[in-house]
């Protein structure tokens, strides 16, 4: 049964997280939405201010202005319920980004792609909680030692992402290939048991959440079983009237099925899931033209990548889905119908 939860002196009513999916598709509506029902709401930082203006010229001081507006924003909607950003550490202005979510108020950091090895010097002097996304126990433990042995703390929770998340993914293309024999209920339970050797250590409780193919009520019951503390969805929250992607998005995953899911290899180096459509079948065939570099990335030379991934993501969040990025988790096929924040948390928590 899922239980009200403490990260530090923060309150969790409903332990589910809204995973944090960029450009743009999680920003204050949905994020507020979900904080308001109890959850946390969780805002994606990357390229979050594509729709500001001057963001052509000036992507760097618009993303900035975006933050703190989305953060603020997303507060106002969240009745007490608390209100984080996703923050990639693959990210040019990764640190800027952190350091502009804290002065916003973020209530948690929740930090992925890459290992966040300076995180806590980020929100030092802040109340803003933090957490890494881990998918093997190894990176779990490198972590927590690092954080440890540099800043004399630990994680305030930790999100588990398993092989069956949307985005970008922690394992190689051979272990997705083979996912379905994985017996990744292992590694959670591997994880589980590090983060509680440091949880005693720190004399604290450090809540895990599981992330990828959490879909129902079942799938939320089982990571409970396995010992997690809470989950973290995403791509069921994608096909709401609150989130923040166009219409023609959530149209997207409500009319995909399984055998429209694939894994692709992501210009930030990692490889990802996403729903097959023309563009990516134009990326098989040929290199995309770049004619602008938008900074996103810092290990990112434009004439080294298949495609500009501000780009392709920006084109599917306004609508463009037969020409842009459009990233989903495997059972996006399970998607059905249009939804709302409300209806999703019921079923979950049911």
């Amino acid at each position: 049964m899922m239980r009200e939860l403490k990260i530090g002196n923060k309150t969790v009513k409903i332990p589910v997280i809204q995973g944090g999916m960029g450009v743009g598709v999680s920003r204050s509506k949905l994020a507020g939405a979900v904080a308001a029902e109890g959850g946390i709401g969780v805002i994606s930082t990357a390229q979050i201010g594509y729709d500001e203006e001057g963001f052509e010229e000036d992507q760097k001081s618009c993303n900035l202005r975006a933050i703190e507006k989305h953060i603020k924003l997303a507060k106002k909607q969240a009745k007490g319920g608390l209100v984080g950003v996703n923050v990639m550490v693959a990210l040019k202005d990764y640190k800027e980004h952190v350091k502009a979510a804290v002065k916003a108020g973020a209530d948690v950091v929740i930090s992925g792609a890459g290992l966040p090895a300076a995180l806590p010097e980020l929100v030092e002097g802040s109340d803003t909680k933090i957490a890494p996304i881990v998918s093997t126990e190894k990176a779990a433990r490198v972590i927590l030692k690092m954080w440890e042995r540099k800043y004399k703390r630990t994680a305030d929770f930790i999100v588990i992402e398993g092989p069956d998340a949307g985005g970008h993914l922690g394992f190689s293309k051979e272990e997705l290939s083979h996912r379905k024999t994985l017996d990744y209920d292992l590694e959670i339970k591997k994880i589980i048991r590090t983060v509680r050797e440091y949880a005693e250590k720190f004399g604290r409780e450090i809540p895990v959440f599981a992330a990828g193919g959490i879909f129902s009520k079942e799938d939320v019951t089982h990571m409970l079983e396995l010992g997690a503390d809470g989950v973290q969805v995403a791509s069921k929250f994608v096909a709401t009237k609150e989130c923040d992607a166009d219409d023609a998005y959530k149209k997207a995953y409500i009319d995909a099925g399984e055998s429209d899911v694939t894994i692709i290899e992501s210009p930030v180096g990692m490889p990802g899931r996403a729903l097959k459509n023309a563009f990516l079948e134009q990326v098989k065939q040929k290199k995309m033209k770049i004619g602008k570099c938008y900074g996103c990335l810092e290990k990112c030379n434009p004439a080294n990548i298949p495609y500009c991934i501000t780009d392709a993501l920006i084109k599917a969040v306004k609508g463009d889905v037969k020409n842009g990025l459009v990233f989903c988790g495997a059972d996006v096929g399970k998607i059905t119908e249009l939804s709302t924040v409300h209806k999703v948390m019921q079923e979950l928590m049911a």
